[in-house]
């Protein structure tokens, strides 16, 4: 077993989910080109230049700017890994912005029959939903810097 884990780097369940998860993917492939296979190579040619050619360089230029700003801390301030208090609200939320966009942007045909909802709450809840990511990152990191603080306040003899 040792001599596996040394060759392959991960345990044999580490592998056996990867081989399933290729061969789920290798399903869903096969059966989505079989219905539309042109509509599947835009819609991958599109979603390769639209991640590579922008937005890994838009969120890339956001995280520069964003550790750039606050980089500069004071001497006293304990060192915590602040960056992904910030990566990961911004992530989900941006993912929730993608996939939602249509229905947030008031931009989709009105399917009020289906959701039994109106068009013009979507905004505001992901808004909610983006404050709620944020606060709770924020709590996170505020609790995380407190503990640092006390455990690097010397200790009175």
């Amino acid at each position: 077993m040792a001599r596996f884990v040394r060759w392959y780097g991960s345990g044999p369940l580490h592998l056996l989910v990867l081989i399933c998860s290729f061969a789920l993917t290798g399903y869903a492939m096969v059966r989505l080109f079989a219905e539309r296979p042109l509509g599947v190579a835009i819609w991958f040619v599109g979603a390769a230049i639209g991640h590579d050619l922008i937005l890994l360089p838009l969120y890339s230029l956001a995280d520069l700017s964003a550790q750039s700003v606050l980089r500069h801390r004071p001497e006293r301030t304990p060192v915590v890994p602040w960056i992904n208090y910030l990566r990961v609200p911004a992530f989900l939320s941006g993912v929730l912005l993608l996939v939602w966009f249509p229905l947030i942007l008031n931009l989709s045909i009105p399917y009020q029959g289906d959701t039994r909802l109106p068009e013009d709450v979507y905004l505001g809840r992901w808004l909610a939903i983006t404050a709620v990511l944020f606060g709770a990152a924020a709590i996170a990191f505020a609790l995380n810097l407190r503990r640092a603080r006390r455990t690097a306040r010397p200790k009175p003899q």
